[in-house]
Parts: C-alpha cells; sequence; structure tokens
C-alpha cells in the first residue's frame, strides 16, 4: 500500500512540475512592454508607450526607424497570425497542417497570387519610400524572430521561422482581394439554376432579363459540374484559417449636420470572426508623420487610419471583377481549346506542394487566355471540364502596396483622392473626411462594360469571342461623392447609381442597412459624436416589418396550434429590434430558414441549398419574393401531383419553425429570447480542436444584432439551437474632428494575439456590449496611462 502510495505522489508530482515549467515557459513568451531592447538598423533611440490596451505610441526620429520597431513590435504580438497570412495565398498551409490543407493550397497556388506577386515585388521602385519604408517593417519583423520568443503555436506545430519577403506582403493582400469577391461562390449557381430552369427562375433573385430573350432558353449545362465549382471555393474560404473579408458600413457626416461644427467619421468593416482578430492598432509619431492607423498582419501601411487631419476608412465595394469561362477542347487534341482566331495551346506550369509528414505533392496548373483552369484544381471536379477564371486583381499591373502607402500619406482630399486608382482590384468604398471640413466617398477599382448580349452574372462562353471582350473604363467613371450637398456620405455593400445610364454588375447587399443608415442620416443636423455610438449599433432592420407583414398575410390560421398563435402574434407587434431580451427575432429567424428550406431545397438539393444561404443573393430574394405569390419556387416539384402555393409554404414552414422552438427552447414562448439563439465565439485555428479550445477560444457570448441590421452579426439560416454568429465588426471607429484626440474604437476581443498576454481579450466585453474605447493622440495623456519600452539602436 505504501509502495502504491508513492507511485502516486510521484505521478501527481510530475503532473504538477510539468504543469509549472508550462506556466513558466508561457509566461517568458509574453510581449516585452517596459524597459529597453536593442534593435539593429534605427539611427537613434525609438521610445514605444504600450496604452491600457496595449496599442504601441511609437515616437521615432525617423519614418525609417518607426518602420522598423512597428515591425518588432506587431511581431511580438501576432507573428503567429502572420505566418498563416502569408503562406495561403502561395498553398503553403500544408506545411504547418499536413493533408487536412492540401485543397486549400491545390486551389491558392494555382490561381496565381504568389506570380503575381513576385512580379509586383521586383517592380517596386528601389528608390520609393514605399520600398524603403516596407523593408524596414520586414527588418524589424525579422528582428524579432532572431531574438524574440517565438509563439507558442509554432511552438506547438514544431515550425521552422523564414525571414519574411516584400513578397509575403503582396501575398496577403492577394488572399485579401479574393475573398472580398463573390462571383466564386455565386456565378456557378446562378448558372446552373439557368440551365436546369430557365431564366424565369431567376426573376426573384434580382437577374436583369433585359440581355436577351434568347437566354431565356436552357443552355446545355453540367449541372453537378458548375455547383462543385461553387461548394467547393465556399468550402475553402469557410475552412481558411485566415478571416475573409464579407461586408462593412461606413458613413461621413458633414460639418453643417454636426453638433460642433466638424466632421465625423464612422466606419465597422465586416470580417469573419477569428482570433486573434483581424486588426493591430498602431500609432506612429515622427517630426515630419503622423498616423493612428489599423494593420493587417505582415503589412507595413494602415488599410485604416487617422491623424490629426484627416481619417479614413473602407468597405467592400462588391463589383464583380470576377469572371468564369467555359473553355471548348479541341476534340483532336486535348492541349487545345477553341478561341475566336482559331485553336490555341494551352499553358502549363507544375507546381510542388509540400506537405508536413507526407509526400510533396505535384500540382499540375493548365491556363488558358482566360486565366487558370480552377476544374483541375479543385477536389471533386473532373479536370477535362475546363472552367476558367478571369481576375482583374492578377490581370492588372499591382500597385497595391504604393496605394496604401500614399493613402496613409495623404497631404489633402486632392492626393488622396488621386491615389485611389492605383488599387485595379479589390473593389473598395474608401471613405474619407477631414479637419478642413471635406468629406467624401470613392470607389476603387478597374471598373469595365461588357457587350448586352453578356450576363456576368453567369459562367460565359470562351470561345465566341465576344463574353470575353471588356471596354474597361477611365478612373473618372467609378462612382463618386465628393462634398455632396446633403453634406453626408455613407456606404454598406449598397448598389451604387447608374453611371452614364450604366449599372456596375456586382454581388451587393441588400438595401437594409443602407436605408436605415441613410433614414437616421437625412434628418438630423446636431449630430455627435456619442449619437454615431449608438447609430453603429443600432439593432433594428430596416425591411423585417415589410416582410413579416408580407409573410403572415396569407397564412392559414384556422388549425395553428395556441403557442404558434401566440408566436404570430408576437411577430405581428415586433419593431424589428434584435436586441438580446427579444423573443420576435427567434421566431423571425427560425422561419426565414424554415420557409428557404421548403421553397428552395426541393430545386437545388440539400447540399446546393446550404451553398445557396452562403451567399449574398439569398439576402436580396427574401422581401421581393415575400411579396410574390406568383413566384414559380413555391411549387414542390417533388410532389408531381399537385402544385403548392404560396399560402401552403409559409404555413407549412411556420408550423415547422414553431414545433423547432419548442423542441430547442421549451414550450414557453417567453423563454425564446434572441441571447439564447445568437452567439458568437471567437475561434483560434488551433482552437478548433477541442483539447486547446479553452486555451486559445474566447467566448461564448450571447450577441445583439443580426444579419443585415447596422449592427451586422452575420450568420447563415439554420435550424441550429445556437446560431453560430460567424462574422461582423473587425472593429468599430468613430473620428471626431472637434474632439480629435478623443476619438473612439474597440476590437471584438484585444490588440495581442499572445494568450497569455491580458490584452488577447480586454476588449471582448466593451464590443459585445456595444460600447468603446479611446484611440488617443495626446502625448502626455500617453505618458500617463502607459508602459513605455526603449529601443537603443545596436
Amino acid at each position: 500500500m505504501k509502495k502504491v502510495k508513492k507511485i502516486i505522489l510521484v505521478f501527481i508530482s510530475l503532473i504538477v512540475l510539468i504543469a509549472l515549467a508550462l506556466f513558466i515557459y508561457l509566461q517568458t513568451t509574453k510581449s516585452k512592454c517596459e524597459g529597453e531592447e536593442n534593435l539593429a538598423n534605427i539611427s537613434k533611440p525609438t521610445t514605444v508607450y504600450f496604452d491600457e490596451y496595449g496599442v504601441p505610441h511609437i515616437y521615432a526620429a525617423t519614418q525609417k526607424d518607426a518602420m522598423t520597431t512597428l515591425g518588432y513590435v506587431h511581431a511580438q504580438d501576432r507573428l503567429w497570425q502572420m505566418e498563416l497570412m502569408r503562406r495561403i495565398a502561395p498553398g503553403r498551409l500544408s506545411e504547418i497542417f499536413g493533408n487536412t490543407a492540401l485543397k486549400t493550397d491545390k486551389f491558392f497556388a494555382g490561381i496565381g497570387i504568389d506570380e503575381n506577386s513576385k512580379q509586383a515585388a521586383a517592380n517596386l521602385d528601389k528608390n520609393s519610400q514605399t520600398y524603403i519604408l516596407a523593408n524596414a517593417y520586414l527588418d524589424g519583423i525579422n528582428q524579432y524572430i532572431e531574438q524574440g520568443t517565438t509563439p507558442v503555436e509554432i511552438q506547438l506545430l514544431g515550425l521552422k521561422q523564414e525571414k519574411f519577403t516584400l513578397k509575403d506582403v503582396y501575398n496577403i493582400f492577394g488572399f485579401m482581394s479574393f475573398s472580398f469577391a463573390m462571383a466564386q461562390k455565386t456565378d456557378p449557381l446562378l448558372t446552373d439554376i439557368r440551365d436546369r430552369f430557365g431564366m424565369d427562375y431567376l426573376m426573384d433573385f434580382g437577374i436583369n432579363g433585359e440581355f436577351g430573350t434568347k437566354q431565356l432558353k436552357s443552355y446545355k449545362g453540367d449541372y453537378k459540374e458548375y455547383a462543385e465549382i461553387a461548394k467547393s471555393v465556399a468550402g475553402l474560404l469557410e475552412t481558411s484559417p485566415v478571416p475573409a473579408f464579407i461586408g462593412s458600413n461606413s458613413w461621413v457626416i458633414g460639418e453643417s449636420k454636426t453638433k460642433n461644427g466638424k466632421v465625423i467619421l464612422a466606419n465597422d468593416p465586416h470580417i469573419m470572426y477569428s482570433q486573434p482578430g483581424t486588426w493591430y492598432e498602431a500609432h506612429i509619431v515622427c517630426p515630419d508623420y503622423e498616423i493612428y492607423g489599423y494593420y493587417i498582419a505582415g503589412t507595413p501601411f494602415p488599410l485604416l487610419g487617422h491623424n490629426h487631419n484627416y481619417a479614413y476608412g473602407l468597405t467592400m465595394f462588391e463589383n464583380d471583377d470576377v469572371d468564369f469561362f467555359q473553355e471548348e477542347d479541341n476534340p483532336n487534341d486535348e492541349h487545345q481549346y477553341k478561341t475566336a482566331e482559331g485553336y490555341k495551346n494551352y499553358t502549363y506550369k507544375q507546381k510542388i506542394i509540400k506537405v508536413k509528414d507526407s509526400s510533396d505533392v505535384k500540382l499540375n496548373v493548365k491556363t488558358s487566355q482566360h486565366g487558370p483552369i480552377i476544374t483541375g484544381l479543385l477536389d471533386g471536379l473532373k479536370a477535362e471540364k475546363a472552367v476558367a477564371m478571369s481576375w482583374i486583381y492578377t490581370q492588372q499591373k499591382n500597385q497595391i502596396l504604393d496605394a496604401v502607402y500614399e493613402l496613409s500619406h495623404a497631404k489633402n482630399l486632392e492626393s488622396f483622392h488621386k491615389n485611389i486608382e492605383l488599387i485595379k482590384a479589390p473593389g473598395l468604398n474608401i471613405m474619407y473626411g477631414d479637419a478642413k471640413g471635406n468629406i467624401a466617398w470613392i470607389t476603387s477599382g478597374k471598373l469595365y462594360k461588357v457587350d448586352k448580349s453578356v450576363n456576368t452574372n453567369f459562367i460565359l462562353n470562351g470561345a465566341n469571342g465576344v463574353d470575353d471582350k471588356k471596354e474597361f473604363l477611365p478612373f473618372s467613371k467609378n462612382p463618386a461623392a465628393i462634398n455632396p450637398p446633403w453634406n453626408y456620405v455613407y456606404t454598406s455593400n449598397n448598389q451604387p447609381e447608374a453611371i452614364d445610364g450604366y449599372l456596375y454588375p456586382g454581388y451587393y447587399l441588400p438595401k437594409d442597412r443602407a436605408m436605415r443608415i441613410d433614414g437616421l442620416l437625412s434628418p438630423k443636423n446636431n449630430w455627435t459624436k456619442e449619437d454615431v455610438s449608438k447609430m453603429i449599433v443600432d439593432n433594428t432592420s430596416a425591411t423585417a416589418e415589410t416582410i413579416v407583414a408580407n409573410m403572415t398575410k396569407p397564412l392559414n390560421v384556422a388549425k395553428f396550434s395556441e403557442n404558434e398563435k401566440r408566436a404570430l402574434a408576437v411577430l405581428k407587434v415586433w419593431k424589428a429590434t434584435h436586441n438580446l431580451e427579444d423573443i420576435a427575432p427567434s421566431i423571425y429567424n427560425k422561419w426565414l430558414y424554415f420557409y428557404l428550406k421548403e421553397t428552395f431545397e426541393d430545386e437545388f438539393g440539400a447540399d446546393n441549398f446550404k451553398l445557396l444561404l452562403n451567399t449574398h443573393i439569398i439576402k436580396q430574394v427574401i422581401e421581393n419574393q415575400s411579396k410574390n405569390a406568383t413566384s414559380l419556387w413555391w411549387d414542390n416539384i417533388n410532389t408531381k401531383d399537385k402544385k403548392e402555393t404560396q399560402s401552403e409554404i409559409l404555413t407549412q414552414s411556420f408550423k415547422e419553425a414553431i414545433a423547432s422552438l419548442e423542441k430547442q427552447l421549451g414550450p414557453d414562448i417567453n423563454q425564446w429570447q434572441w441571447e439564447k439563439v445568437h452567439q458568437v465565439e471567437f475561434q483560434h485555428p488551433i482552437g478548433k480542436l477541442k483539447l486547446f479550445s479553452k486555451f486559445f477560444n474566447v467566448g461564448t457570448f450571447g450577441i445583439s444584432g443580426t444579419n443585415e441590421v447596422i449592427n451586422n452579426q452575420l450568420f447563415i439560416y439554420s435550424d441550429d439551437t445556437q446560431i453560430q454568429v460567424k462574422g461582423g465588426p473587425s472593429t468599430r471607429r468613430i473620428i471626431d474632428f472637434s474632439d480629435i484626440e478623443n476619438s473612439w474604437s474597440v476590437l471584438p476581443t484585444g490588440q495581442s494575439g499572445n494568450p497569455m498576454s491580458k490584452h488577447y481579450d480586454d476588449q471582448t466585453d466593451l464590443f459585445v456590449k456595444g460600447k468603446f474605447r479611446k484611440m488617443k493622440l495626446n502625448k502626455k495623456e500617453i505618458e500617463a496611462t502607459s508602459t513605455k519600452l526603449t529601443f537603443q539602436p545596436k
């Protein structure tokens, strides 16, 4: 017995020692925020003040010194995130995660971002400030890799670190640009609908039939092949460890509409949630320069920023800059494809993908004049069915690094506007306000027109010489509003007005958020920072009341249960708010899911219906279809001897929704609060493994908001007990030029990517509750509330 006790005691002691050693090790991984550190290639000592939320305020003698220091402190907080970000575009995630990432690597390695990045880095002017400062930033990262503490994630995976290069920077921007595009998830689905059922079935989707009545006749398309393209690409983005950009709001209020007579800018870019979050905040001050910026991991210049003189933000334009072409192979030579000028040869390139704990994989990339053949890059698709992807980003000169540098160094509105032209892709709504009273909304992107017979919502004909003809437009034709007489500008991914009678094709979001923003801004002329802080977390839908009225009108309530009647009564008096304590949103969103399921799943099939729910177009459908009793979709094609009506489908789906809620939340409707249903967890890539979830993930929290309200909390309609909020505001910023040194912001979790840091999740409570913290510009206040780290020249 004594021997057993000794063994148990030794075992317990070993566990305690291991736990203690692990704890001590994890403590050593924390970022250094005070004291002194040596740093090569800076001219003079550089001081960094870390404020109470871990934001570095860098005071340097030169911009080069500041950028070297920024690279170092950015790496000590976000090196693991940088490592992920630089690997996805060139197809190098399998080196970390093994075969589980191989599908993602095959696709991204094949679509040409890495080659484009290599060329862009080679073309960058070696004497330019862009080149000099970007390399100083990279030098800071690489010095941290040499002398700093390796992040725990990199230690766990046994990853050998490499130096960061300019190509890495361009690759990060390249993936970000790809994640903006919606064509890859939408065009194949719309093509399948057209080919199987005809154009009449697309009336509810907002597809304009004026491109030609001949399109009413179905093409001979391969339904499964096209659907698999959308499914495969959507799956890659869904499982990616790097979050995709999905939407955004922004508005700028002119001086005449604010109480203090100064411009106010608000911005909340919507990105898929992750941990750590997308943005890293840093404040740089030099004798000739100042910026408080928001940086993507591994990139040297901020995409969002402000100083005492001006502020800028962004949302997604959602214009169409990706087209797909069905190539027609030469029946006598598989290495050739048909063009209007005759047959041409495909080009071929072999790439090697390294896979952790496995053999290298050879990837053969086939390319036509339109772009890479993506059907050979996606699993489950037949490579001989050659669909090419044509993408503006890889086809135009890549000047995105110069553009982001120039926007963060603008002297005035004129120079800011001019340099937006450098961004050929992605399409962005770039918002601007300044201390002189200027306000602006300006779009980026190389826009083009196609022949009137061509509808770019579909997979196009690669052989006819018509579908691929583009008329590129001058930058002056990009939608914009500069100092408009109505004294405010806004954008929420909505369709811009026509330019010269032409509506630019795109994958725009519904009008809901735009209507609400415009409706709140227009009548009020005494806006304050406090007012804007309430507006940016507004939870009221601009269209839900109308949709409820449309959907409840055809209901057959004769056979409703008492609970169904009570639920209907709750909906009828609902004012479309989505607060934590509200009951109606739980009923409404469950009903939307079952209505969509009963309406579309019979045509699409279960898998493709789930894919449809992941697109923007499904959000566009709901309001218009809710009032269209003659929609072809109401009929269930599986019931051959019966034609279902709108009333039958809506009644059936309502009863299914209430039955589901009773099963999941109990029979008492008063217990169906939105906070029990609508929840968010900020997931780390490694935290997706249950063993590590408690250590790396942040949450779960009930959260207010919903799809397509200003407080846009993105989720996919489902029958799950708890709705998983997948994305939303990646930051909320309010820049008030009447009190510029005390503007407000908040991040979803925190500034640091280190799980041991107090700044890993110290903003989560603020974010979930819709509150804010300061973005400090005043040096005396910064010094008084910060720790101090001094970098000495080596």
